[in-house]
């Protein structure tokens, strides 16, 4: 029987997006923060953001290439910042704050109309709740939990940055079920990618992958075989989720 229900954060809990705006109140709030410091990279604006995304996009073709995830006090001097010449000793202490001052504001989130409400039909039902998320903030997306008042609903976040693993890797689903002393076959995940999200937990042997469609779900899955794990199910809204576990999972579904 199906008792466990893990969620992806970014596009899927959260509706999440970016553009040229976010990008460049990104790089002003980052800059504030460097120069608060006495980290000034002796650049306009436009070439410190040019110089930083390269580093990201570094970053991202090795972390997601490998499956693997650094924490912010190496992500940051490493990668991130590598063009400029600043002292490693006194960027340490805030590279968390960096991190977490990047995840919200190149993007713009905001919790998924009806996921509130959505965790509360889940839990009244009996299911066990809890988040796999990659990020490259240790503190973001419980930061963003608490916010949205919904961290109450988890019972263990998951989270790349502090495992060291990214999705797909079979590894950050284990340690989730783990933590949750839960069984794959009694598991289903819900996410907006195939790549990441679906692809994962069927690996692991998860019952069922859900996937709900995102702004980042194209892009995540650009040239992604045909051939791989599909979901087995897609959902419109968070609402159709509940719907679609009352029909396969009646056990759990309220009696009429």
């Amino acid at each position: 029987m199906l008792t466990t229900v893990l969620f992806d954060m970014g596009g899927t809990l959260e509706d999440i997006w970016y553009n040229k705006e976010t990008q460049q109140e990104a790089a002003r709030k980052l800059l504030e923060i460097l120069r608060d410091h006495g980290l000034d990279p002796g650049c306009p604006q436009e070439v410190f953001w040019e110089k930083l995304f390269s580093g990201v996009k570094a970053y991202k073709q090795w972390s997601e290439g490998n499956m693997l995830e650094k924490k912010p006090e190496e992500i940051w001097p490493d990668w991130y910042l590598r063009d400029f010449a600043f002292d490693r000793e006194q960027l340490l202490p805030i590279t968390e704050e960096l991190a977490n001052t990047y995840e919200v504001t190149f993007y713009h989130r905001e919790l998924r109309p009806d996921a509130r409400e959505m965790l509360q039909a889940l839990k009244a039902r009996g299911y066990r709740l809890g988040v796999i998320s990659n990020n490259a903030s240790l503190y973001n997306v419980f930061n963003m939990l608490e916010a949205y008042g919904i961290r109450s609903f988890m019972e263990d976040v998951t989270v790349s940055s502090v495992t060291g693993y990214r999705k797909p890797h079979p590894e950050i689903f284990r340690i989730s079920l783990r933590q949750m002393q839960a069984r794959p076959e009694e598991c289903v995940y819900v996410g907006d990618t195939v790549s990441r999200d679906i692809i994962g937990p069927k690996q692991v042997g998860f019952a069922k992958a859900v996937q709900i469609r995102s702004f980042l779900s194209e892009q995540k899955d650009v040239g992604l075989s045909r051939d791989v794990f599909q979901p087995d199910t897609v959902v419109r809204d968070l609402r159709d989720l509940v719907t679609w576990l009352d029909e396969i999972n009646p056990r759990l579904a309220p009696h009429p």
